[in-house]
């Protein structure tokens, strides 16, 4: 298969990798890390073992040309460069499979190129882009894959074949939209109130100036839930994600919030995406990640106090 990788920070310089490193032809399209990259290749640090592998490297996506599978790791906040950089990638016969964060994105992607053409994945691994060119994998790795608003179809279980003969696990789901929100009982509490602990906001995470209560520099998952105030605040958080998304007809279980935070506690100090790009003074993913969910939740009927409350904190911190 001809791969074109869109977006080669750590989830996409990771999965490009593997994909690459098992023998498929995988293409990076590259910005400021294209230089080493193209010296150096790709290098991942991993406890599962150390791999190299060198894509091919191009700069523009008219380099690179159509594909037949196109793995989008964007952050969101670019997502207006979806018509500049995917038309020379995408034939008749692309599949466009964005593995991004929350919701929406496969909406956006489906107005440009067609529902029948678009896949979306979750992604559930621990990773940071260290320097250019170099992916540090600390744990996990699956991918949760389905079709936009239909049943998958044979190729969508040729490409999750394929990811997973690359050693990444890969299930396909029936309900895509249920993935999103069952990865949102994490994303959400984890991701946002690293970022508000970080800025000096209490666990309360209420109020327009920060309160003074600052737990750290840092408030990486295990700071999280090493204090019962945040531990609190991020279960409620989570349940109010369930309640939402079962309000929406998706059936989520009340359990499934013990079983995120059980395997949290395995990841050790894992510093959250959000947070990464909030201490780089990057924009936030606030559309897709929590006021999209929000805005859904509240038409649902449902009441999201935290969640209104955490979202208020977060646009006040975006870096502008």
């Amino acid at each position: 298969m001809k791969i074109g990788v869109v977006g080669c920070g750590a989830l996409g310089s990771y999965y490009g990798a593997k994909l690459g490193y098992s023998g498929q032809e995988v293409h990076f399209l590259l910005r400021s890390d294209y230089d080493a990259v193209r010296r150096k290749g790709v290098q991942v640090q991993s406890p599962e073992g150390d791999f190299r592998f060198q894509p091919k490297c191009a700069k523009t996506p008219e380099d690179i040309g159509i594909c037949d599978l196109v793995l989008i790791g964007l952050k969101t906040t670019a997502n207006d460069q979806f018509e500049r950089l995917l038309p020379p990638l995408v034939g008749p016969a692309t599949a466009v499979l964005t593995l991004q964060n929350g919701l929406g994105n496969e909406t956006q992607l489906a107005r440009s190129f067609g529902e029948e053409k678009i896949l979306g994945g979750l992604c559930f691994v621990c990773l940071n882009r260290v320097e250019p060119g170099v992916i540090q994998h600390m744990a996990h790795g699956a991918i949760v894959m389905g079709e936009y608003n239909r049943w998958p179809e044979p190729r969508t279980h040729d490409i999750a074949s394929l990811i997973r003969n690359s050693g990444v696990p890969c299930k396909v789901t029936d309900n895509l939209e249920s993935a999103h929100w069952e990865k949102l009982i994490w994303n959400i509490p984890f991701n946002g109130l690293g970022v508000a602990g970080a800025a000096g906001y209490d666990a309360t995470v209420s109020g327009n100036v920060p309160a003074g209560t600052n737990l750290g520099p840092c408030l990486t998952t295990e700071k999280l839930l090493a204090d019962s105030r945040w531990e609190q605040l991020v279960r409620e958080l989570m349940m109010e994600v369930i309640a939402a998304a079962n309000a929406l007809g998706l059936k989520l279980s009340a359990s499934a919030a013990d079983k995120q935070i059980a395997r949290t506690r395995n990841m050790g100090a894992y510093t959250a995406s959000t947070l990464v790009d909030y201490e780089r003074g990057q924009p936030l993913e606030l559309e897709t990640l929590f006021l999209e969910p929000l805005r859904q939740a509240q038409k649902a009927g449902v009441p999201t106090p935290r969640l209104s409350a955490l979202c208020q904190v977060l646009q006040q911190l975006n870096p502008k």
